[in-house]
């Protein structure tokens, strides 16, 4: 699986789910661009870290709220490095309310950042990737709610299945370039965003998960280093789920007697 002097940028890798992937994608010998929101003390860490594995690290900040602008970080990583081999979009946004209080406002930051970012950033990707002509990788980080709904999220939800959309899309027109594009949909994962450490996912409890736990960064950061790999050539368009079974159980609906 290995991808020796190779270029990935991972967005949003200065905690959880995407510092993971920065690592374990220096592991299989990818340089990383990590970017980072409001987190550089973490995003120096992530890179120290990626240094430590012998591979280059290069940061940068990245506000997907803010675009066009706050995507020219990738612009500036891939003239850092010199090229692009693989891009993972894991930042991401989301925001909770119920459906018949959600304004235009939180429904449209929510969009610029989980679907309109996501476009821009695999968009300077691909470009750069077919310049270069030697293919690639892109890896969008959705949700298990791009497959089924989260109550009281519609913009998330709607958000989710939009980049899922886009993942398809994008799979269908870059094949053409030997550009392979798919998504990982993560469950309940143990990150900050669910106020958990590292390594707490096995520990803590979720029972009405057929698992009966959280997920772990690296049961995602490790599908995502094979879709980066040379054993995924054959893969694209593709969504992979990984939920310990929620999908299965699915048990957030519930009837209001």
């Amino acid at each position: 699986m290995s991808a020796a002097n190779k270029v990935v940028i991972v967005t949003a890798s200065d905690s959880g789910i995407g510092k993971k992937c920065a690592l374990m994608l220096a592991e299989q010998g990818y340089d990383v661009g990590i970017t980072w929101h409001s987190d550089e003390q973490g995003a120096e860490e992530t890179a120290r870290q990626v240094r430590g594995l012998g591979r280059r690290a290069e940061t940068v900040q990245l506000d997907l709220g803010n675009l066009p602008d706050g995507a020219a970080g990738i612009d500036e990583l891939i003239s850092r490095f010199g090229r692009i081999d693989a891009l993972v979009n894991n930042a991401g946004a989301m925001s909770k309310n119920p459906f018949l209080d959600v304004t235009l406002d939180e429904w449209r930051k929510l969009f610029t950042v989980d679907v309109d970012g996501a476009f821009l950033c695999s968009q300077k990707a691909a470009r750069a990737m077919v310049k270069q002509g030697q293919g690639g990788r892109i890896v969008n980080i959705t949700s298990v709610h791009e497959h089924t709904p989260l109550p009281e999220a519609c913009a998330y939800t709607a958000a989710k299945h939009a980049l899922g959309g886009l993942t398809k899309s994008m799979a269908m027109e870059l094949v053409q370039h030997k550009i392979l594009v798919n998504a990982v949909a993560p469950g309940a994962i143990a990150t900050p965003m669910n106020n958990m450490k590292e390594g707490e996912g096995k520990s803590a409890e979720l029972p009405e998960v057929p698992l009966g736990r959280f997920g772990e960064t690296q049961e995602i950061a490790s599908l995502v280093a094979w879709l980066c790999s040379e054993s995924a050539s054959y893969t694209t368009g593709q969504s992979f789920i990984v939920d310990g079974g929620f999908m299965l159980a699915n048990p957030q609906f519930k009837p209001k007697s």
